[in-house]
C-alpha cells in the first residue's frame, strides 16, 4: 500500500428537515436528536434555543432580538487510503460549521467551523485503547492529532474554511476554575483551571490550546480549544454563532452543569451530581450516545486501525518525522 491518502469533505444542512444519512456517526448530537416521532420538533426547539442565544450574545442594534439567524452545516471528512489493489475509504471526522444571517440587511458573516467535533479516531482512543491499559499510553492522542493536523493543512480544508477551527465543548468535572478578572464582550468572564485534565492534554497533540469563558447569561464556562488569537482572530458574530450553537448542546446533553438554576461562582467545580437544575424542552438519550460510543471505537478498532493502522501512521507522522 502507498502513502497516497487524500480526504474529502462533504456537507449537510442541518435543520428541521435533518435526517441522518446511514453512514453518519451516531454518537453524534444532532444524529441523536434527530430520531423518534418528534424528531421534527425536537430539532426545531434545538434550533430556537440557539438563534434565542444568538440575538442574546447580540443585542446591540437589535431592538427585537430576532435580528440574527444561524444556518448550520454538518461538515463530514472522509479519508481515502489508496492503494494498487483498493481503495478503501474510511469516515475520520465530522463537525458542524456555521453561518450568521442578518435578517435585517440580508448580509451573511461566516462563523467558525469546528463545533460539535467528533471522530472515529477519538472514540477508538477513548473507549478502547485506554480501557485496555492499566494507565496512559505515552504516545496516547498521538496518531489522532497527527490525522487532525494532516487534515487542517489539506487542500480541501484550506479551500472551503479560511480560518483555523474552534472546538467548544464542556469543562471537565475533574477539575476546579477559578474566575479571572478578565472580560470579553462576547465570550464573557475567563476562568483558569487548576491543571490539565485529560482531554486538554489529548487536544493538545491536535496542537489546539485552552481557554475558559463564561458568557454573559450563561450558567457554566466552556472549554474553548483553538489556534491562535481566540479574542481577536474571530469576529464577534462568529464567536456568539458558537457560543449559541454549543451551549445548547450542552444544555441538552449537560443540563446539570449548563441548565443549572445557579451560575457558576467564582470559585467552580462542575458535578453532574448537581441536581438544582431544568431540562430543556429537547430529548437526548445519553445513555444509547455512551454505549454507540463504545461500539463506534470497536468499529474503528476492526475497519481502520487493524487493517490500516500502520500505513495511517506513517502517512500521518511522515510530514513530522
Amino acid at each position: 500500500m502507498t502513502n497516497d491518502c487524500v480526504f474529502s469533505i462533504d456537507t449537510t444542512r442541518f435543520d428541521e428537515d435533518y435526517t441522518p444519512a446511514t453512514d453518519s456517526r451516531s454518537t453524534t448530537n444532532f444524529a441523536n436528536l434527530a430520531r423518534g416521532e418528534g424528531r421534527r420538533q425536537n430539532l426545531r426547539n434545538a434550533l430556537t434555543m440557539m438563534n434565542t442565544r444568538v440575538n442574546e450574545l447580540v443585542h446591540w442594534d437589535n431592538p427585537r432580538g430576532d435580528r440574527y439567524a444561524l444556518e448550520l452545516d454538518i461538515v463530514s471528512v472522509d479519508l481515502h487510503l489508496a492503494s494498487a489493489e483498493d481503495d478503501a475509504t474510511f469516515p475520520v471526522i465530522e463537525m458542524l460549521d456555521v453561518d450568521i444571517v442578518d435578517t435585517t440587511t440580508g448580509g451573511r458573516t461566516e462563523g467558525i467551523v469546528g463545533n460539535n467535533f467528533s471522530s472515529y479516531i477519538r472514540d477508538y482512543d477513548f473507549s478502547v485503547r485506554l480501557p485496555g491499559n492499566t494507565g496512559i499510553p505515552s504516545d496516547f492522542g498521538d496518531l489522532h492529532g497527527q490525522v487532525f493536523q494532516r487534515f487542517l493543512e489539506s487542500d480541501e480544508y484550506r479551500e472551503r474554511f479560511s480560518q483555523p477551527p474552534v472546538i467548544c465543548i464542556s469543562v471537565s468535572t475533574s477539575r476546579t476554575y477559578r474566575r479571572l478578572t478578565n472580560y470579553h464582550p462576547i465570550l464573557g468572564v475567563e476562568y483558569v483551571a487548576d491543571g490539565q485534565s485529560l482531554t486538554d492534554r489529548y487536544f493538545g497533540k491536535m496542537r489546539l490550546r485552552v481557554r475558559y469563558f463564561m458568557p454573559q447569561g450563561a450558567a457554566a464556562p466552556l472549554a474553548f480549544y483553538h489556534r491562535g488569537d481566540l479574542l481577536n482572530d474571530y469576529s464577534f458574530l462568529a464567536l456568539a454563532g458558537t457560543i449559541a450553537t454549543m451551549e445548547t448542546f450542552q444544555k441538552i446533553y449537560r443540563p446539570e452543569i449548563y441548565n443549572a438554576n445557579t451560575a457558576a461562582s467564582e470559585v467552580y467545580r462542575p458535578s453532574l451530581d448537581n441536581g438544582n437544575y431544568s431540562f430543556p424542552q429537547v430529548s437526548y438519550d445519553r445513555v444509547e450516545r455512551a454505549q454507540l460510543a463504545t461500539t463506534q471505537g470497536k468499529f474503528t478498532e476492526v475497519n481502520l486501525m487493524k487493517p490500516y493502522g500502520a500505513v495511517l501512521e506513517q502517512w500521518a507522522t511522515k510530514q513530522y518525522a
